[in-house]
């Protein structure tokens, strides 16, 4: 899509008058990047030719609705109004189909008083509803508030009452975390009881005609992931082209394929994918719910290209009995994009012996969108690998003093790209320097370029005076047979300050069935790392706390 009026000055498109006074450096930058964007484009059949007529409506749609979800999802009726944009539980919508139920479903909530710069919020599961009311949202010139489907009452209420939305669209379920407040329309039923106002009774009461574009356009706002303390609200305005072309500089994705994007829609992964379905024109499949051996029979009963995920869904879709996996056939699949957390252990490694090289990793946060991509040549070189730097980002390893530091040494992670967020909703940011953006993780940069993230700048210990990260400690346990995954946290020792304690969930249960026992989770330790790497303690569990993008939640294991 081309970009909006307020997208980042380093596009095609600038204004004669603009490009007359411009430096010829700049006019020499903005040369090569508009040509290495349409090269990334041209490769994943973005740019393609068009009759006039087509081209006619995609520049008034465009001018009219700017490149948020609201004009990019118009942008694909006017293309291909016949297409099956979207399939989910309930069957096919076309992108026409979908357009029109996304307008009618504006004015009704027009009808309940939205206005341009007001908050929706939005607690749904991947399904249709998710994407309408997105669209819908966007139509008014309003912002989307994406609340988590795993939070807790106290959490929503938390949230509501500080970013304070107009109205909250959610599924029936949710129901009972909800506070009295804001109206309520749901968008998906569990029951035939009557009660609150549904998404079907507003697309049944209005108009599915052309609506009149706001005068501002509406920002969406995700959430943190909450895994240290309460969410904090993240907004962005649309980006433009510049997020697509980011992705697809390194994701070889390409136009027109089929879907399945599992990752939560409400999660900067999952929605991005969302966002880039505007530019291919991809059909969405979408389900509630990932069970591993369903979506595997999703996959193949509808034709997918790509599926989207974060990494604890493709732990379970390997834990599944060998011979549910031996008739699998994910011969289709040419994408596998995983982000929301690090591939644990040599689980990318073994994902590609059973199904193809066909899987990607994305590094990012919610506040720098993506940082760093690896492929499958890097992630068989080294499996703990977060990659390279994707189209225009810049990526860099600082130290105490904000300099730099030398490759193969520790430090804080900084990404400068068009993409970083606003500022909290509530108040604050990340730190900033210069251009680039803090992530929040410490890590390195190896000799061949490819950065490694260690963990999180909050999740160190010392022990003993000397520093420990645990995520080193976490993918040498990861990799022992027997081991399903683990979490290592810091706790108090009178000795050393600090020390670890590991959680290890086992593949089978019982120490005398082959699993490896505390002395040997132990032992791995010492025979990889630093003897003061070792943990103290390691506690067995059933399954690690997680939330719904697949984080563990350590705050909980704490407790433990």
């Amino acid at each position: 899509m081309p970009s909006s009026p307020s997208s980042s000055p380093d596009l095609v498109g600038a204004p004669p008058a603009v490009l007359g006074r411009t430096p010829s450096s700049t006019l020499a930058r903005l040369a090569s990047t508009a040509g290495a964007s349409a090269r990334v484009l041209t490769r994943a059949g973005v740019v393609r030719p068009y009759s006039p007529r087509v081209l006619a409506r995609l520049g008034a749609t465009l001018a009219h609705w700017g490149t948020g979800a609201a004009g990019g999802f118009a942008t694909l009726e006017a293309r291909a109004p016949d297409a099956v944009g979207l399939v989910d539980e309930l069957g096919e919508l076309t992108w026409g189909e979908l357009l029109g139920r996304s307008r009618a479903i504006a004015r009704g909530l027009a009808s309940l008083g939205v206005v341009e710069g007001d908050r929706v919020g939005l607690l749904c599961r991947n399904h249709r509803g998710f994407v309408e009311t997105s669209i819908a949202v966007s139509m008014l010139g309003a912002d989307v508030l994406y609340l988590n489907t795993a939070f807790a009452a106290p959490q929503v209420r938390d949230v509501l009452a500080r970013d304070a939305p107009r109205v909250v669209v959610h599924d029936e379920e949710f129901t009972p975390v909800l506070p009295e407040g804001p109206r309520r329309v749901v968008a998906w039923r569990d029951s035939d009881e009557p009660g609150t106002v549904g998404l079907d009774d507003l697309v049944a009461a209005h108009d599915h005609g052309p609506v009149r574009p706001p005068s501002r356009h509406g920002r969406t706002v995700i959430l943190t992931s909450g895994t240290t303390g309460t969410p904090k609200g993240a907004p962005r305005a649309s980006a433009g082209i510049d997020a697509g072309v980011s992705l697809l500089s390194a994701l070889p994705l390409r136009a027109g394929w089929r879907t399945h994007v599992a990752a939560p829609l409400f999660h900067t992964w999952g929605y991005g994918h969302l966002a880039l379905s505007m530019l291919l024109g991809s059909t969405l499949v979408l389900t509630r719910r990932f069970d591993p051996e369903d979506c595997l029979a999703l996959l193949e009963r509808e034709r997918c290209q790509s599926f989207v995920v974060v990494p604890v869904m493709l732990q379970r879709i390997l834990a599944l009995p060998e011979e549910r996996l031996a008739r699998a056939d994910l011969s289709r699949v040419r994408v596998v994009a995983s982000s929301g957390s690090a591939l644990p252990g040599d689980l990318a490694v073994r994902w590609m012996d059973r199904f193809g090289d066909h899987l990607w990793s994305t590094y990012g946060s919610t506040e720098v969108a993506y940082a760093s991509v690896a492929g499958p040549a890097e992630l068989r070189a080294a499996p703990g690998t977060a990659g390279t730097p994707p189209w225009n980002t810049r990526v860099e390893v600082l130290g105490d003093d904000l300099a730099p530091v030398p490759r193969g040494c520790t430090g804080r992670i900084f990404v400068g790209n068009g993409l970083l967020f606003e500022g909290y909703t509530g108040g604050g940011s990340k730190e900033v320097v210069g251009s680039m953006m803090a992530t929040g993780d410490v890590g390195r940069v190896d000799d061949a370029g490819r950065l490694f993230v260690e963990g999180r700048d909050d999740e160190m210990i010392v022990s003993g005076g000397e520093n420990v990260f645990p995520q080193e400690v976490e993918d040498c346990i990861g990799t022992m047979p027997g081991v399903a995954e683990v979490a290592a946290i810091g706790v108090p020792d009178e000795d050393f300050g600090q020390r670890l304690r590991a959680f290890v969930v086992r593949t089978a249960a019982g120490e005398g069935s082959g699993t490896p026992t505390g002395e040997e989770v132990q032992e791995r330790v010492r025979d990889n790392l630093a003897r003061y790497k070792v943990p103290r303690e390691v506690v067995f569990l059933e399954a690690l706390p997680r939330n719904a993008t697949g984080k563990v939640l350590k705050r909980e294991l704490d407790a433990r």
